[in-house]
């Protein structure tokens, strides 16, 4: 039989929609946040030849600049203003988080509830301005060695650009947390989907005119299209599995009745860390590129090697990518789960493991299960990210095509889907408490 959860749940519909005015505004905010950022990456950089800047990335969009590119919703390919994106923030993430397991003061700062957030919070977006401006003044330098694209080059321009390009990256960071608290959704994830999501119609209709002048065949853009579908499959398939341990309590008594122990399960999901190791891969691969990019047009010198090596399809950049992403899936299921602390809070409440005894032995078992599952996740996320890769750089089909901005398009959607039903059920269960107050008063 459903739980009453799972009725109301079933009965979701847009009528129940049309209700819920918390959640339109909600939603309304969360589009029209995205607007803003999407009309932030059409406002260029002072400065820029557009002409000069659009032949120069042609010639360097075949390394982890195009995938740059991607993140940033096509800011980088017109020298927008939030050309940087939201990458300084979550390399940014990245470093604080390993410091927290490091450094004891930071370790129990995240200790302390709501006020250690805070101070953690705040340290990341020191950390996100120092990090923005030594990127910000690579590109300055990188755009002036490319050629003809800066108009005016000398110390104003580069000035302009860092501080340009370090303000977009801090109203991204702002904008995004903004949407978390006041609209539906993560709100970083959100605007990594947003410009994605925005440059796919115009990478299908370049693939499609790429079929057109005979510089991809038929089969191969077939093949593309059915490798989309199956991808998007797979990774529904993956997201939604999950690995349950059950939990059973004991029998209590309360007065002179006994009542039966209930049971129910732990679900550990196969992919806990879900999309945030290929963001976080792709954000510290982005550091030296971004440096090398625009400076080593012509191929050479240590920028050119650097550029080279780290091209899609590379062995150096594949195997450097696989590794991140094996790194941050262990690192941020750790993190996110405490095997310690489920155990104590199953311990607490009287619940255990049939046949593990509760405590330590329960955190060791669910550890043990947990580091088998991540395995499993880990390697998913490889085959995902990596296997495309090689069909792009055999190909030369857009990066938009890739398994890393398909997953973060399908992880993202089913988390922001999830909250809208959420929310529909809160507002649902809030309609059925104030009835149930009414028909009390008039009785």
């Amino acid at each position: 039989m459903a739980s009453a959860a799972e009725q109301l749940a079933s009965n979701l519909n847009f009528k129940a929609f049309a209700k819920a005015d918390e959640l339109k505004k909600r939603i309304w905010f969360t589009l029209g946040a995205l607007v803003v950022y999407r009309l932030g990456t059409y406002i260029p950089l002072p400065g820029i030849d557009p002409v000069a800047l659009a032949q120069a990335f042609d010639q360097a969009q075949n390394g982890i600049i195009g995938l740059f590119n991607v993140f940033a919703g096509g800011a980088v390919s017109r020298m927008a203003i939030f050309a940087l994106g939201i990458m300084p923030y979550i390399s940014a993430s990245i470093i604080v988080q390993l410091l927290t397991t490091v450094i004891p003061k930071l370790e129990q700062l995240k200790k302390e509830g709501e006020q250690g957030r805070k101070v953690i919070n705040q340290y990341t977006r020191f950390g996100t301005v120092a990090l923005a401006i030594v990127q910000a003044y690579g590109i300055s330098v990188g755009l002036e060695t490319a050629g003809n694209i800066v108009t005016d080059p000398g110390i104003f321009f580069r000035f302009t650009t860092v501080v340009t390009l370090v303000g977009g990256t801090m109203f991204l960071m702002w904008l995004g947390e903004q949407i978390t608290s006041r609209g539906v959704g993560n709100g970083i994830s959100l605007i990594i989907f947003a410009g994605i999501v925005a440059e796919l119609p115009a990478a299908l209709a370049g693939m499609l005119e790429l079929g057109r002048q005979g510089a991809l065949s038929t089969p191969i853009i077939l093949l593309v299209l059915f490798m989309a579908v199956a991808v998007i499959a797979f990774i529904v398939f993956v997201e939604r599995a999950q690995r349950r341990l059950l939990i059973q309590y004991p029998r209590r008594q309360v007065g002179n009745r006994m009542f039966q122990g209930d049971s129910s399960h732990l679900p550990l999901k196969l992919n806990t860390s879900g999309v945030i190791p290929p963001i976080f891969a792709s954000s510290l691969l982005v550091i030296p590129a971004t440096l090398t990019g625009f400076g080593a047009v012509d191929g050479t010198g240590v920028m050119g090697t650097v550029q080279t090596l780290f091209a899609h399809g590379r062995p150096l950049y594949m195997i450097t990518y696989a590794a991140l992403i094996i790194f941050f899936a262990f690192f941020y299921t750790a993190i996110v789960f405490n095997p310690a602390d489920t155990a104590d809070n199953l311990k607490k409440h009287g619940g255990y493991i049939p046949g593990i005894r509760p405590g330590e032995r329960t955190a060791q078992y669910i550890d043990y299960v947990l580091t088998r599952i991540t395995v499993l996740g880990a390697a998913y996320l490889v085959v995902i990210c990596l296997i495309p890769e090689f069909l792009i750089s055999a190909t030369a089909v857009p990066f938009y095509f890739g398994g890393t901005s398909l997953l973060i398009v399908v992880s993202v959607t089913m988390d922001t889907v999830a909250q809208v039903q959420g929310h529909l059920l809160a507002h649902q269960y809030e309609g059925l408490v104030k009835k149930a107050k009414l028909k009390g008063s008039r009785r």
